[in-house]
């Protein structure tokens, strides 16, 4: 009987539970998390959100036009930052969501008011613009081959380099300056490439999730990379507006 009962688990051998050491759960807590495809989609829902909130916000108040050009600069500076800090900072993310949502809602309430609709209009084809970008890499139909990054980076910079061009002309020489946001047909063509060579620039942002994916690195990232899709929602809508307009105007 005794030599049942001890192997026996119930009465003499169970197993021992030995609970874990300070420096073991110490350790569990510092293991960074791998990042996921599900952390980029919860995190650029977040800042999306928080952007459209603030958006209606100012849109609600009808913000005057010094607090939409504060907000305006304020995220701009937050942008900079964001992108060339070494490490993600989640906070200046949210902050940033916040201020350009609240500079996107007031611009966009001063076109609508202009043009009745075109801030729905402008939302609508930002997404399927977007959808379809999407779309195309995830069926392989748009790879960032290498060549492919180096054309629409080298495109993408090259037009904006003409816009800020265009901005310092007009500023110095008065004018249109090189007529590229006059509301013109230059104005229109040049709005119609930017938004496709800019759209462009979400298969570069998705390649990179993949492979930030891939490689298993911080979860922190996330952060990073839905800035950097915020970031070109907000252009692509902004630059949709304003191509709207043009062709309202006609």
């Amino acid at each position: 009987m005794a030599g049942l009962q001890s192997s026996n688990p119930v009465f003499g051998n169970a197993p021992t539970l030995k609970a874990p050491s300070a420096q073991q759960v110490q350790d569990l807590y510092n293991t960074p998390q791998r990042l996921t495809m599900d952390d980029i989609v919860v995190k650029t829902g977040m800042l999306l959100g928080l952007v459209v909130v603030a958006g209606a916000a100012a849109w609600i108040s009808d913000a005057p036009v010094g607090a939409v050009l504060g907000a305006a600069v304020i995220g701009l500076v937050l942008a900079l930052v964001n992108i060339f800090k070494r490490q993600v900072v989640p906070a200046l993310v949210v902050l940033y969501a916040g201020f350009e949502g609240f500079f996107v809602g007031g611009i966009s309430h001063y076109y609508n008011s202009a043009y009745p609709g075109i801030a729905l209009q402008a939302a609508v084809g930002t997404a399927v613009i977007f959808g379809g970008v999407l779309f195309a890499f995830t069926s392989g139909k748009l790879k960032a081959t290498p060549q492919f990054t180096k054309m629409v980076t080298g495109a993408f910079f090259g037009l904006f380099g003409l816009v800020i061009l265009n901005l310092l002309v007009s500023a110095f020489a008065g004018g249109d300056g090189l007529g590229l946001r006059s509301g013109g047909g230059i104005s229109i063509l040049f709005s119609v490439v930017f938004i496709a060579v800019g759209s462009m620039t979400f298969v570069l942002d998705f390649d990179r999730a993949q492979k930030m994916v891939d490689a298993g690195v911080d979860e922190r990232e996330s952060w990073r990379i839905a800035f950097g899709l915020i970031v070109g929602l907000v252009w692509l809508y902004l630059e949709v507006l304003r191509l709207l307009s043009y062709l309202n105007r006609r």
